[in-house]
């Protein structure tokens, strides 16, 4: 932190920080409700699916893909949150196949009560993370509010034939997860104090860690579908996959990479309440193992920010896909597989 007093940035969260989105369930009705829109033969991909942005296409060879993402401090440290709100944002671009472009800051922030540089730190840290994904920064907006909330509205290129969505999902892929899960009960631990410097620290830098690498490296393979893994947690953005692609989808829990302490913090009490509702979101259409216990179950739908990607991948090709992602630096762990049986539906063994 550059300014000259330490703040617990955190607590001027009134959620506690988690990032969580509105339930999935919630967004569905409110979605429901909407007046029917004439279709546009150029809208690719639009509020119909559960993908993470919009494509729209301007050509026989270019669409636009575009995402918007924001939420309330979930590290004290202003420069740290910055980054980790720019790296989530940029994701959904990854996550669709594209190539990020161009971004808009999105702010509201309670100027007259927390000391401006705050506020320069967290728009320095979006603006490396930027940098650092080869973005450029074309504006924004901001806003008054008493709660602090930062995010990017971003725009990326891609090939029409080449979008990736999360419905495309074929029975006999493999899936790869490209981060550790638990982010959501570890900054909630936050919170609390109940996580040294160095945990913290380990947890900002799985956060603000781009998934440009990882999309990179996938690109040349036969990846049928792709999401990455946010709000609504593993088995949300799982279930949304398996639902979409009309396959059944199988993960092996013991091989979900898990953040440390994760569990002990969990057994302490420290679930955020998103992870709750997600657990209860999933629970009709998810058979957990008979020996995983309620904290593994929640572990599993915990809320992330700025998770990994979750892709589908040709099986045949999941073993040395998984070898060059690891060789990147990426910490990938192949987690499941879909298959024919129970469409739509996800067993965990």
């Amino acid at each position: 932190m550059t300014h000259t007093e330490k703040i617990k940035l955190t607590s001027y969260s009134t959620k506690g920080g988690c990032g969580c989105k509105i339930g999935p369930g919630d967004l569905s009705q409110v979605i429901r409700s909407l007046p029917t829109r004439a279709a546009n033969p150029n809208l690719l991909v639009g509020i119909d699916t559960s993908d993470d942005a919009g494509v729209y296409k301007l050509s026989d060879d270019l669409a636009l893909v575009q995402t918007v993402d924001f939420f309330t401090p979930i590290v004290d440290d202003p420069y740290a949150f910055g980054q980790v709100a720019a790296a989530n944002a940029i994701s959904d671009i990854y996550a669709m196949g594209g190539k990020p472009l161009t971004a808009l800051n999105i702010v509201a922030f309670p100027i007259k009560t927390l000391d401006k540089q705050v506020l320069a730190d967290i728009l320095r840290g979006a603006g490396d993370k930027m940098q650092e994904a080869g973005v450029t920064l074309v504006g924004g907006h901001s806003i008054d509010d008493n709660e602090p909330k930062f995010g990017l509205a971003v725009t990326g290129l891609i090939h029409p034939d080449k979008v990736r969505t999360n419905a495309g999902s074929q029975p006999g892929d493999k899936l790869i997860l490209t981060k550790p899960i638990g982010v959501g009960i570890l900054t909630t631990s936050i919170k609390k104090d109940k996580l040294s410097e160095d945990e913290v620290a380990r947890v900002t830098a799985v956060m603000a860690t781009l998934n440009k690498t990882a999309a990179e490296t996938m690109e040349p393979y036969d990846i049928h579908a792709c999401t990455d893994v946010t709000g609504f947690g593993l088995m949300g953005h799982s279930l949304e996959m398996a639902k979409g692609s009309g396959v059944g989808i199988r993960i092996y829990a013991d091989k979900v990479p898990v953040l440390p302490r994760v569990r002990e913090l969990a057994e302490e009490g420290f679930v955020p309440g998103g992870t709750k509702n997600n657990f209860a979101h999933v629970q009709d259409s998810v058979t957990f193992a008979e020996g995983l216990d309620q904290i593994g179950q929640w572990i599993l739908c915990d809320a992330v920010t700025s998770g990994g990607l979750l892709i589908s991948v040709a099986g045949s090709q999941a073993e040395e896909l998984l070898d060059n992602l690891k060789q990147a630096g990426v910490e990938a762990e192949c987690i499941g597989e879909t298959v024919t049986e129970h469409p739509g539906r996800i067993v965990v063994i």
